[in-house]
């Protein structure tokens, strides 16, 4: 009988699915306003016309920046430039378990080269924050409290693991991987950097379960993404306002449905759905 033998994960081959990937890394850094430097956009050509590896790319510009650590331009650059080749390696590697130490090792390894004060990377939070938001003229959403970050986190993995996603018609399927994306996020167990590690995530949950993904979704909307889980879990009465999914939900329509909806920012301003 011939022995079964395992095949060693290997740099992507094809320079379409390698631009793809590089265009979502980048895309998702808008999520905070960031863009790549040039240096890292002509790195990430070279590499898709394979003249460097993968590997070559992640230590030219991790060097890089150590040696330029006390005198280069712009630190959103800098964290742009590691986030965005970390988000690269998560995607192409095909390595997946579902699990909350899943999401906290993507976040320990999406923020690991920066500053680790401000990012504590893999670590969750230990005191209650607050943002504020654009959308919501200044509020903020109500994140979960430090202390009951890991238990929630365990509550809603072990929730999302006993669903049954073969039985689910579309609008089922939406209804809750928007319901479990929209939960995670919620708790916002890190210090910075909560929705593209959540984005990694789900991306990499939904390709787990052999979803076909337009990831071209992610690449053009990333912004949308984290506006449409801000309204997804902010609620004021006392503006007429409350928590509604139906932005999220047109999010992975389109993502998952190949539908077309209008993915429009200015629509999820409050102002725009106050009574």
């Amino acid at each position: 009988m011939d022995e079964i033998t395992y095949d060693k994960v290997e740099d992507e081959k094809s320079p379409k699915v390698k631009q793809l990937y590089w265009n979502i890394a980048f895309g998702l850094q808008e999520v905070d306003g960031l863009k790549p430097s040039k240096y890292m956009v002509e790195l990430s050509e070279e590499h898709i016309k394979g003249e460097k590896t993968y590997q070559q790319v992640q230590d030219e510009i991790t060097s890089y920046y150590k040696k330029n650590q006390d005198n280069h331009d712009d630190d959103d650059e800098e964290e742009a430039d590691e986030v965005a080749t970390a988000i690269y390696e998560i995607l192409n590697n095909k390595a997946f378990r579902f699990d909350y130490l899943t999401f906290k090792n993507y976040h320990q390894r999406l923020f690991n080269n920066l500053n680790k004060e401000k990012y504590n990377p893999g670590i969750f939070r230990l005191y209650d924050m607050t943002k504020d938001e654009d959308i919501l003229e200044g509020d903020t959403v109500n994140y979960q409290s430090w202390n009951l970050i890991e238990e929630s986190l365990k509550y809603d993995f072990n929730e999302e693991r006993e669903q049954d996603y073969i039985n689910f018609n579309e609008e089922q399927l939406i209804e809750r991987i928007c319901e479990f994306t929209s939960r995670i996020w919620q708790v916002h167990p890190f210090q910075e950097g909560n929705t593209r590690t959540t984005a990694v995530f789900i991306q990499k949950y939904l390709i787990s379960m052999g979803f076909n993904i337009n990831n071209e979704i992610f690449k053009d909307n990333a912004l949308y993404f984290r506006n449409a889980l801000v309204r997804a879990n902010y609620t004021n009465y006392s503006k007429g306002v409350k928590a509604d999914k139906k932005y999220i939900i047109m999010f992975f329509e389109n993502l998952l449905l190949d539908k077309d909806n209008k993915l429009d920012n200015e629509e999820l301003q409050i102002s725009k759905t106050e009574d």
